[in-house]
């Protein structure tokens, strides 16, 4: 494996030193040179507690998910260990450093320096996502105070697209498992002029397996069917010789069953975005992008097996943008200036039958309009064998147009609430340092707050999982964190790399789903989530073998009183206090790669109660290619081999369980 090595301050100095004396070349015109990239990472990324993803490991996890790859990253975690095929799509927020309570994203995603969550849930969607479209991934955890920072507040995950020089000009896949289903991908990458053009697509169908297990299987249950594509075109070209113009438009959609015959769900998006990137003396990164999505989803009674809930419809449009500036400045010395806008805007549309009759008892209507408005700066210093760096944000959040609204079938009121309007301005900040201690050895510090805004979803939208019914709430403050972190890098040879990171983070007003009655939820704010904690990662290289591991233990507490002191000391829902993974993989001639991932979770539990347990689950995945040609290798992948036990939800003994042993086997063609 081609392990990527963490940089040290005086290695990243040292390069941004000889990097422009190599380039120099008095004889020759300046070469255009497209990246299809956003500008350098800042010098204050080697103050964070940031790991990297090649290609290599990001191409050959063993499900071919995007989230099977980042969770090889210490930290990182879904709501539920469910993936992208089998769980509900609202289900799949991400965070990082146990900081949760609730199925939305606490962590910022973005693909290539946009912001990719749902408008109205806050749910990544991970199976519009190919892994095999992505040359890199870089995980920083922590609160952000960069763009579009008012969403990270457990860290941020950027994702960067590939283009021709990776991708080559054309390459698919297809692969089949042992239920019949099948993968298919593909794209064409070209050059144009001085630019390029990717067009991209993937297709997952298949039956997909029983969620419940054997003994709580009844008629009506079935397996988690799942049919989804995706299609993407991404074009870069020059503008000048050192300013670039990268575009893109895709689309996805998904169908889902989940546990019922009847349950079915599907979710969709249109995406578009326009990118400037200018790498001159006056560096900066302008970007807009506009977002339109939708949901539905049927919920079928788990006693009666006949519908009882369909939301229809739940549209949705996201936009926003960005101005970054890097002014040229002293050597050593960086500063990013900017600001940064998102709106979200929304409507639940569903209706309630009855479990008895199957008539129409009540129509429901619900929606409102977020937006954030931000302004960011921040300052490094190289001094010598130290950097430091700060970081501000002040966001001016604005929470507007919300309401709730029931009917009866004759169209007559049943409940109605109309949100009133809010607006607040908030100030966040993030400050650290690392020094260059030995040769090869780091140590760092910083501290941090951050900032999030509750979803429309978690402001006005109710849902059941039936028979638990978790209640809105429009009421819902800002959650807030604040948080330090010690660590350090030791990298002695390009064979060897180790970090350790220990943190303390805390955060004010964290939004959870409450237990108020066995069978009744409702989202509040808790007084905070606590989490302290470790994480650690290794990478050793011995020729054409590598190792990447990680681990991250975390003692997090929800932090109770008056209304909430029953809660006090208990941990949040679905977080796991250790978790760890190991990548082994050989690479023993050219074009063949043999890798097996063993990866461990402790138990957890399904709420705040701490009555019903998610146990403890150990899986190993494998993968393998082997060329048969310059152009075609054989692609052998395994889930689950030792077909591991996992429990994604225990709602009062009934289960259900993640991905059994699973393997796939077919085809790749590169050109």
């Amino acid at each position: 494996m081609k392990t990527l090595y963490r940089l040290t301050a005086s290695s990243l100095i040292a390069l941004c030193v000889t990097s422009p004396a190599v380039a120099q070349d008095e004889t020759s015109e300046p070469e255009i040179v497209v990246t299809g990239e956003g500008l350098e990472p800042a010098l204050s990324n080697i103050v964070y507690s940031t790991v990297e993803i090649d290609r290599d490991a990001i191409v050959s996890s063993g499900s071919g998910r995007i989230e099977d790859v980042l969770s090889g990253v210490a930290g990182f975690q879904q709501f539920r260990r469910s993936d992208s095929r089998s769980s509900n799509p609202t289900a799949q927020g991400v965070t990082l450093r146990a900081l949760g309570g609730n199925a939305t994203s606490r962590a910022l995603v973005l693909l290539d320096g946009v912001p990719i969550a749902d408008p109205f849930f806050g749910y990544i969607p991970l199976s519009s996502i190919s892994p095999d479209t992505l040359s890199n991934i870089r995980v920083t955890r922590g609160g952000g105070s960069g763009p579009f920072g008012a969403g990270a507040l457990a860290g941020t995950i950027e994702l960067e697209s590939a283009g021709p020089a990776t991708l080559g000009n054309a390459t698919a896949s297809l692969l089949v498992n042992d239920r019949e289903e099948t993968e298919l991908s593909g794209a064409v990458a070209q050059k144009l002029g001085g630019g390029f053009a990717v067009v991209s697509g993937r297709w997952d169908r298949g039956q997909g397996f029983f969620t419940a297990p054997d003994d709580q299987r009844v008629p009506a249950s079935a397996r988690a069917a799942f049919d989804s594509w995706q299609v993407g075109l991404r074009t870069v070209a020059p503008l000048s010789s050192d300013v670039e113009l990268q575009a893109r438009v895709s689309a996805f959609d998904e169908g889902r069953t989940l546990r019922l015959d009847g349950a079915d769900s599907n979710h969709e998006g249109q995406d578009a975005s326009i990118r400037i990137v200018g790498r001159g003396d006056w560096q900066f990164d302008a970007l807009a992008y506009v977002q339109a999505r939708n949901f539905n989803n049927v919920i079928i009674s788990s006693t009666r097996f006949v519908q009882v809930l369909d939301q229809r419809n739940t549209p949705s449009t996201g936009l926003g943008g960005k101005i970054e500036l890097r002014p040229p400045v002293a050597e050593g010395h960086d500063i990013r200036i900017g600001t940064d806008y998102r709106r979200s805007d929304g409507e639940l549309q569903e209706d309630a039958f009855s479990a008895f009759t199957g008539n129409l008892t009540e129509s429901r209507r619900a929606g409102g309009v977020n937006s954030n408005l931000g302004f960011f700066l921040e300052d490094d210093w190289s001094i010598g064998p130290i950097v430091l760096t700060g970081g501000l944000r002040a966001d001016h959040t604005r929470i507007e147009d919300g309401f709730f609204r029931a009917v009866n079938p004759d169209g007559s009121l049943v409940s109605e609430t109309i949100a009133p309007d809010r607006s607040d301005w908030a100030v966040s900040w993030r400050a650290g340092g690392t020094v260059n201690a030995a040769r090869g050895l780091s140590l760092r510090a910083a501290a941090y707050t951050g900032l999030r805004l509750p979803t429309l979803n978690e402001l006005y939208r109710p849902f059941v999982v039936f028979p638990v019914v978790t209640q809105a709430n429009a009421e819902l403050e800002n959650e807030r964190l604040e948080g330090f972190e010690l660590g350090f890098d030791w990298q002695p040879s390009r064979d060897v790399a180790l970090s350790l990171t220990a943190f303390d983070n805390r955060v004010k007003d964290a939004i959870a789903n409450v237990t108020l009655q066995p069978n009744l939820r409702q989202r509040q704010n808790l007084p905070a989530i606590d989490a302290q904690g470790i994480e650690g990662t290794l990478a050793l290289a011995f020729g054409t073998v590598s190792l990447d591991a990680s681990l991250a233990y975390t003692d997090a507490t929800i932090d109770g009183e008056e209304a909430s002191i029953a809660l006090d000391g208990n941990r949040p829902p679905q977080t796991p206090d250790f978790a760890a993974s190991a990548t082994l993989a050989w690479e023993p001639s050219q074009g063949v790669r043999l890798a097996g991932t063993l990866r461990h979770v402790s138990s957890q539990f399904e709420d705040d109660q701490e009555t019903d347990i998610l146990s403890a689950a150990t899986t190993l995945n494998l993968f393998a290619q082997v060329p048969l040609s310059d152009n075609v290798s054989i692609i052998a992948r395994a889930e689950n081999v030792f077909d591991e036990t996992i429990v994604t939800r225990n709602s009062n003994g009934a289960i259900d369980l993640g991905v059994p042993r699973t393997v796939w086997f077919g085809v790749q063609i590169g050109l």
